[in-house]
């Protein structure tokens, strides 16, 4: 019998942690078990041609919410065409209201509620022994004989027993390798799902150490954990960044999430002597309005987080991540641009602009009603409205997010950006709302551009202001010629030349 462990990422470059975990839970019965990655950009007949033609007795999927819906259309096909073929699901997306959607898709045989390791080995073991004696299995609801049977919850596990899980299946050369010290998070944050569980798991340091140095070894290109709150022991955290710079391979990139209160003096000394390139960190402000932060259990000292997240970017030597979100509990639109503005100064290397979803589980999904939210019903769950930001104010900031991932977050406008925003006179954020008014305005929404049209729209939309600012535009041409010569290799600067700063309108 052979069963197969599968998922759909996001993209190319991600790999799926759990599959490793859970393949080497039942690493005893690997024979049986085959592990194969698709992304949801493959076509859905190549995923449903790769699974027939493998003659599985069992397709495991690992569900979230940016591959629910194309799983669930690949289960219901996969069952028409082989009615005997056993279908599992399990991941984050299917472990809240399982009963319910056990009975909204009859192509689901098994859901796996939870951490996935133990249930999957206890499943393995179960299904290749053919005894069907899954009322063993805790953590596993099932569907059989036309009845819906729930197991006992699976007991949280010893974080340590839980396998390497790249001891069969090794990294990738090409993706982004995960990797897992920690589970769970101190802290409770009502919109994220570590918020349901109440304890931090770590694994030992030496074991933690061991592991890294088997990526180093490897010569891994990115590692990141994914631990919530890679600081959240600082003694712990600055002892690791210690032993990665000490062993530092000239080549693998190690990523972490830290909070920016939990920054000391330690981990800035040690960051500042690191190799250019060797850390990125990974910061979630989410809101500089204390009310907002207050409604979804975040407290946090913006007096202290936004020098310590200055002092890192100033370091010069660490890629810094900052993210805001949209749509918190009071958090207007007036807000909303003071987070922006007050988190913008700060010169990270990306700040993304993001929108609150109401994942399965959380504490916020609970209190729609209380905030008034209108949320998408179907994954991944995007919040469209509440009681404090409209529709059309949330369409507003997708507007200004697009602009800001083409001009701040892709680089190459640098100093065009900041004279813009200096001699414009306005703010950070009024700068992107206007300058999406523009792109918009003149329809390049409607399709992707060449890093070279970005040059020639944002020349254009110079030339616009230049009628109220006399010699902004010839200022602005100079300084994205600058700027296109630091980030275009010769070749193309010298092509862009040949056809000049007006763009196409047919590739409109």
């Amino acid at each position: 019998m052979k069963i197969l462990l599968t998922t759909l990422n996001a993209k190319y470059i991600h790999s799926n942690l759990s599959l490793k975990y859970l393949y080497m839970s039942a690493v005893e019965h690997r024979r049986s078990i085959d592990v194969r990655e698709f992304t949801i950009n493959n076509d859905d007949d190549y995923i449903y041609t790769e699974i027939i033609r493998g003659g599985y007795s069992a397709v495991c999927f690992s569900c979230y919410i940016w591959n629910i819906s194309r799983v669930l259309y690949l289960v219901e096909n996969l069952k028409k065409a082989k009615p005997e073929m056993k279908i599992a699901l399990g991941g984050p997306e299917v472990s809240f209201e399982p009963i319910d959607f056990l009975r909204s898709h009859k192509s689901v045989d098994y859901i796996m509620v939870g951490e996935g390791e133990e249930i999957f080995r206890d499943f393995v073991k179960t299904f290749v022994s053919r005894n069907q004696a899954f009322d063993k299995v805790k953590g596993l609801i099932y569907r059989l004989g036309g009845k819906i049977f729930v197991n006992p919850p699976a007991d949280m596990q010893e974080f340590d027993s839980v396998p390497f899980p790249y001891g069969f299946l090794l990294p990738s050369d090409d993706r982004i390798v995960y990797y897992e010290s920690v589970r769970g998070c101190p802290f409770q944050c009502s919109y994220c799902l570590s918020s349901v569980e109440k304890h931090v798991r770590p694994l030992p340091l030496e074991r933690v150490k061991k592991e890294v140095s088997f990526f180093l070894f490897k010569h891994v290109k990115q590692v990141k954990f994914i631990d919530r709150t890679f600081n959240y022991d600082r003694g712990r955290c600055n002892q690791l960044v210690k032993y990665i710079m000490d062993h530092d391979n000239g080549i693998t990139n190690f990523h972490f999430e830290i909070c920016g209160d939990l920054i000391d003096e330690e981990f800035l000394r040690l960051l500042g002597a690191a190799r250019k390139g060797l850390f990125q960190v990974e910061i979630g402000v989410q809101s500089l309005n204390p009310l907002a932060l207050g409604a979804v259990d975040r407290q946090k000292n913006t007096d202290k987080l936004l020098p310590n997240i200055q002092q890192l970017v100033q370091l010069g030597t660490v890629h810094t991540h900052v993210d805001l979100i949209a749509g918190l509990p009071f958090e207007d639109y007036l807000s909303f641009i003071d987070s922006f503005n007050g988190v913008y100064q700060l010169g990270a290397d990306q700040l993304q602009l993001g929108f609150l979803k109401l994942l399965k589980g959380t504490k916020i999904r609970e209190e729609k009603d209380k905030y008034g939210y209108v949320f998408r019903e179907s994954a991944p769950y995007e919040v469209i409205a509440n009681k404090f930001m409209s529709a059309e104010g949330m369409a507003r900031l997708k507007m200004v997010e697009h602009l800001l991932d083409l001009y701040y977050n892709r680089g190459g406008f640098q100093k065009t950006l900041e004279y813009a925003i200096q001699h414009l006179q306005v703010t950070a954020f009024d700068f992107y709302e206007e300058l999406a008014y523009f792109f918009y305005l003149k329809g390049y929404q409607h399709r992707s551009h060449k890093k070279e049209d970005l040059y020639r729209i944002f020349y254009e939309y110079a030339c616009w202001k230049d009628r109220s600012l006399p010699g902004v535009a010839a200022d602005i041409q100079e300084l994205l010629t600058a700027d296109m010569q630091r980030t275009l290799n010769p070749d193309a600067v010298k092509k862009f030349n040949k056809k000049g700063w007006n763009i196409d309108r047919r590739t409109i």
